[in-house]
């Protein structure tokens, strides 16, 4: 049985509301602009992401500068508007680089847990990659902060390791490299200590040399001390004159309480739109990609519904297991892992109606009603298995149970599929089938629209009795080698009447030279503009355990047994049976290279 604990509990001083609200002004002091209204299309609104910044200036979803933060930034206590900060900053604009620099807001960005994996494999690459691209503003600096005694150097010495610069060929990134790591700080401390995030705060206020601060907080931590970490900061090192932004890492929970809790404890000390949720995946080109290709193509929105689409499936697929992962793992399976975040989020994108416009609020509103017109899971609509040892050419792959850090008796999935029903009149009756699962034969990670047969085909002869064959089919690859392509039935050139299944492919790596950026990346810049289009809300969150913890309880309590199957291979058997079951087949399992 999983530990379970609570959020609110901490080893820090006890909070009380009066308390609290002695202290609200620590990060409600904003400026107030009113919210600017999104009325372009699709297309003109989506934001440009690959230019270079020669006079730069950010500015967050809403249009304004980063000194001037919407409505939705603001705490429950406003402040007064004077007028001057009503008046647009364009004169800003006009200064020659050198002066404006001295002008601007202070971006401080503090990486919460600096010396953990992610810190080291994905934030600080992802924030020296915007860095070289340009994307940060020119005031900016970077601390670690974690229990680990280190100096600023032994920080810059560890994070150098693993920061690369996007194309080997250009001729500044040393020196490019060089300057990030001289705006990269550290202080060691501990996580529920306010005396030590006051100190984070006063070698803040001295690098930010009186300038209007903008603080960013990202959580590479474990979330058993996510509230710890925001009382401190939020108390003690959040900025007085600009806004402060916190980032949280899944998991969000292992529950619909444990996520409730977890949300109300945090919001003790920030407000909803202080928080951003990551889910990394929401960050990918391809999901990205999602809502464009389907908005912007006349070709693909007629289609996108019952009346055409037979299935969606969602596929997730590890060619590896837990590998020191084992504890971590133990605690919350695969479906926690993958399923109720990664993949339900892409689905709620793929299925939802048109929103208003581009504007965050639209679109996640969209992305909840779709999560509150699906039915909870149970458990006939489920299959789960677990991967056992396997000899494959001469070399031994390890059980899930042979990990030292796992039990002996551990009946936690490392693969699940499921099939879900969104009750509503655009997609009533089709299969929404999700796959996720580790040591498996591939790595992948794709949406795939399995559209109906054509009625009355005059070339079923062609295709014998298996009509699946002649089924179009849309494949978004999220992951490995990016693409999207359809599948059509075409003539075999001859004088025969023979039909080939062909693909219309958009290979990106072959269409676009330029390298994709990473999710992280996306995402962090996100975060300082101010846009929420791709973090997760609270109320999307509660609709998304929703569905998931009736099962997740019943697995546990009934203790069900997954179907085991070997490390490598396509993962057990029942998952066929489930697919079959709604008379419908695994595109990933068609034999074909792509």
């Amino acid at each position: 049985m999983a530990t379970q604990f609570s959020y609110c509990s901490s080893s820090s001083t006890t909070f009380t509301p009066s308390s609290f609200k002695n202290e609200t002004h620590l990060f409600s002091r904003f400026h107030i602009l009113p919210r600017k209204s999104h009325s372009c299309t699709w297309i003109s609104l989506i934001r440009p992401r690959i230019r270079p910044r020669k006079h730069f200036q950010l500015k967050s979803s809403n249009g304004h500068p980063l000194n001037a933060v919407s409505l939705q930034d603001v705490g429950t206590s406003g402040v007064p508007l004077a007028k001057n900060d009503m008046e647009p900053q364009g004169k800003e604009e006009s200064l020659p680089f050198s002066q404006s620099e001295n002008l601007g807001p202070q971006l401080s960005i503090t990486v919460v847990g600096a010396s953990g994996d992610l810190a080291k494999k994905k934030i600080f690459p992802a924030l020296f990659a915007l860095y070289y691209e340009d994307w940060l503003p020119e005031n900016f600096i970077v601390f670690g902060y974690a229990r680990t005694k280190m100096t600023d150097e032994e920080l810059r010495n560890m994070i150098s390791r693993t920061l690369t610069c996007r194309i080997d060929q250009r001729e500044n990134c040393e020196e490019k490299m060089d300057r990030f790591l001289k705006r990269c700080f550290y202080h060691s401390g501990q996580y529920n200590s306010e005396e030590h995030f006051a100190e984070l705060n006063r070698k803040l206020q001295e690098k930010e040399a009186g300038k209007l601060s903008n603080r960013l907080f990202y959580l590479s931590i474990p979330p058993n001390i996510f509230v710890d970490v925001v009382k401190c900061a939020s108390l003690r090192a959040s900025s007085t004159s600009g806004w402060t932004r916190v980032i949280v890492e899944k998991p969000f929970g292992r529950d619909s309480e444990s996520s409730g809790e977890l949300t109300r404890c945090l919001k003790l000390y920030l407000t909803e739109d202080q928080i951003f949720r990551i889910d990394h995946y929401l960050g990918k080109e391809l999901v990205e990609n999602l809502s464009v290709l389907r908005f912007s193509n006349l070709v693909f929105e007629p289609l996108w519904s019952r009346n055409f689409i037979r299935s969606v499936q969602l596929i997730f697929s590890e060619d590896f297991g837990t590998e020191g992962r084992g504890g971590y793992f133990d605690n919350y399976g695969i479906i926690r892992d993958i399923m109720q975040n990664h993949l339900l989020q892409i689905l709620a994108l793929f299925a939802m109606e048109t929103p208003v416009s581009l504007d965050a609020e639209d679109i996640r509103n969209e992305k909840v009603k779709v999560l509150r017109s699906m039915r909870p899971l149970q458990l006939d609509d489920v299959a789960v298995g677990q991967y056992k040892g396997h000899s494959k050419g001469g070399k031994s792959y390890p059980a899930y149970i042979d990990d030292p850090t796992v039990p002996n008796n551990s009946l936690t999935p490392t693969f699940a599929a499921a099939a879900l029903f969104i009750n509503n009149a655009r997609w009533d009756g089709v299969p929404f089938l999700m796959k996720a699962g580790k040591a498996l034969h591939t790595k992948r990670a794709e949406i795939r629209v399995q559209f109906r047969h054509v009625p009355g085909n005059l070339y079923k002869r062609n295709f014998g009795t298996d009509l699946d064959k002649a089924t179009n089919e849309l494949v978004l690859r999220v992951q490995p080698d990016e693409a999207i392509y359809l599948k059509i039935n075409n003539k075999v050139p001859g004088l025969g009447m023979r039909l080939d299944r062909s693909d219309l492919n958009l290979l990106y790596r072959a269409r676009y030279s330029r390298e994709i950026p990473d999710a992280y990346e996306r995402l962090l810049l996100d975060a300082v503009e101010g846009e929420r289009r791709l973090f997760i809300r609270s109320d999307e969150l509660d609709a998304a355990w929703a569905l998931f913890t009736p099962l997740l309880k019943e697995l546990e309590q009934k203790k069900i047994v997954p179907e085991l199957y070997p490390y490598g291979s396509r993962g057990p058997v029942g998952a066929h049976y489930l697919a079959a079951k709604h008379n419908v087949r695994w595109g990933d399992l068609s034999g074909e290279a792509s």
